[in-house]
């Protein structure tokens, strides 16, 4: 679950105004160049669509056609060609034309990886620290 971001508790925010140089330094080092956060963020701005992020994971099985993510989904092949337009424009998925047929595939393991490690963080949350933390919020 989601949480919001218009609730701040105590943990938001310092009590006091006292920056940390070093630790500063160190963030400041870290960050990535414009160019490199903006890709990052597209990269992103993509999975934050639930139906990308399922013709993602429908691809991580194996190669498919427009047809059979179409039948996978349960969406027109105009949608879901319109989604594999963005998806491939962000180097997420490769197309092949085999005949009248295009075939679909994860791009390279990166892709596979980055939605492993998401699934992975959600369900790292046990629902005893999610209740914990519902009832800390309240």
């Amino acid at each position: 679950m989601m949480r919001s971001v218009s609730m701040l508790s105590d943990l938001d925010t310092c009590a006091i105004d006292h920056v940390h140089p070093e630790g500063v330094w160190q963030a400041r080092a870290a960050l990535p160049d414009a160019e490199v956060a903006s890709d990052l963020a597209a990269l992103f701005g993509a999975l934050s669509d639930p139906t990308r992020v399922r013709l993602l994971a429908a691809l991580a099985a194996g190669p498919l056609c427009v047809c059979d993510l179409a039948a996978v989904l349960g969406m027109t092949q105009s949608a879901v060609s319109h989604q594999l337009r963005l998806l491939r424009a962000l180097g997420l998925v490769r197309a092949r034309r085999e005949g009248k047929l295009v075939w679909y595939t994860l791009d390279d393991d990166h892709v596979r990886a980055l939605l492993a490690v998401g699934a992975e963080h959600i369900g790292h949350r046990t629902p005893a620290r999610q209740e914990k933390e519902t009832e800390r919020r309240a």
